[in-house]
């Protein structure tokens, strides 16, 4: 199949197929005579995998070594579950980060008139140089 139905199917733009080609997450799909690009059904798991891989957050590290566990018939489920919890892990602090910069945000409009005066002390937060 030519790289617009891979990308149809997969969910990916056809630039991130080339892309995830040169790069060497996936096989280089075989070219036809006219020089276009010939994607396999095993092309096309993939480039769905990937796609789900980073709809849940696994960067193109994790894709690939997840991808890699994919392909291997003797893997360990063990080593896919640790990756999960691994992600789940940075997720969770990535959320408590966005908490508190959610909270900082909130005391700062808290704390400004909001008037058409001068006065603001949003700015005058950020431009503090003693942040906490």
């Amino acid at each position: 199949m030519k790289i617009s139905e891979a990308a149809r199917r997969s969910g990916l733009p056809s630039k991130t197929i080339r892309y995830y080609e040169s790069i060497e997450l996936i096989a280089p799909a075989t070219r036809r005579d006219n020089g276009y690009r010939d994607y396999d059904p095993q092309h096309l798991q993939e480039l769905s995998f990937l796609a789900h891989a980073r709809e849940v957050g696994f960067n193109l590290e994790e894709c690939r070594e997840l991808l890699g566990l994919q392909r291997n018939s003797a893997r360990q489920s063990a080593h896919a579950k640790g990756l999960v919890m691994e992600k789940i892990d940075q997720l969770d602090q990535r959320i408590e980060a966005l908490r508190s910069m959610r909270e900082r945000l909130h005391e700062m409009a808290a704390r400004c008139r909001g008037d058409e005066g001068p006065e603001c002390a949003i700015l005058d937060d950020l431009g503090r140089a003693d942040h906490e």
